[in-house]
């Protein structure tokens, strides 16, 4: 499959999973760069390939075989996140910018073999689940938006999702990395802000960080 495929199904496949947008064409081309016109003539290629179910002025679905490939791309990139991360202790953003590229030049075996040298992990370094040679997630989600959380709670950061360079150098300085706990102090609702304590530092963050940092209430 081309680059351009491949990118094109896993765009489908994180917005539905995320629900960051709907996936009509015009939403995906803003995704990809691409104009509508382009994302368009994409669908109507894919469903002929059986990979996108396409139908005029509706959101797009992938096939059966259109996530299959989807979640083997995203195999790909996420294992090459894990390896990054742990052999040359690479930013967060560092390792998604080279997963982008690496994942398409990455062939089953050798995906098998870093997932066997690294212990057949289930999470990348941003808390996203990573599939096995099956494509399959076995992992199940349990988190939820720092947004929605409780005050006077303490919770384990479970997800960063995120590809901004900005975001993820805020969270190396503050502490803020999959794993860690923070509590968090109080919800302002109207203002639509949380304040949290991390690391003995109290933080103030805003909606365009909370709803992207999932996390998971400690036992």
């Amino acid at each position: 499959m081309s680059v351009a495929t491949e990118n094109f199904v896993k765009a489908i496949y994180k917005s539905k999973i995320n629900d960051i947008t709907d996936t009509k064409p015009g939403n995906i081309a803003k995704l990809l760069g691409i104009s509508n016109a382009a994302a368009t003539d994409m669908a109507k290629s894919l469903a002929a390939k059986n990979l996108v179910d396409y139908q005029k002025y509706k959101a797009l679905q992938l096939t059966d075989e259109g996530e299959k490939l989807a979640l083997k791309v995203i195999r790909k990139h996420r294992l090459w996140e894990a390896f990054l991360h742990k052999t040359f202790d690479m930013s967060l953003h560092e390792i998604h910018r080279e997963a982008e590229l690496l994942e398409h030049e990455t062939s089953d075996f050798l995906a098998n073999t870093i997932s066997a040298f690294l212990g057949n992990p289930k999470f990348d370094p941003h808390g996203d689940p990573i599939p096995n040679e099956n494509g399959e997630i076995t992992t199940k989600d349990t988190s939820v938006s720092l947004s929605k959380t409780k005050e006077n709670k303490t919770y384990i950061i479970a997800r960063l999702m995120s590809d901004d360079k900005e975001f993820f150098d805020f969270c190396a300085i503050n502490g803020l990395k999959y794993g860690n706990k923070l509590t968090v102090i109080k919800q302002f609702s109207k203002n639509k802000m949380t304040q949290i304590s991390i690391n003995n530092n109290t933080i103030l963050l805003n909606q365009d960080f909370t709803k992207i940092i999932y996390v998971n209430e400690t036992d």
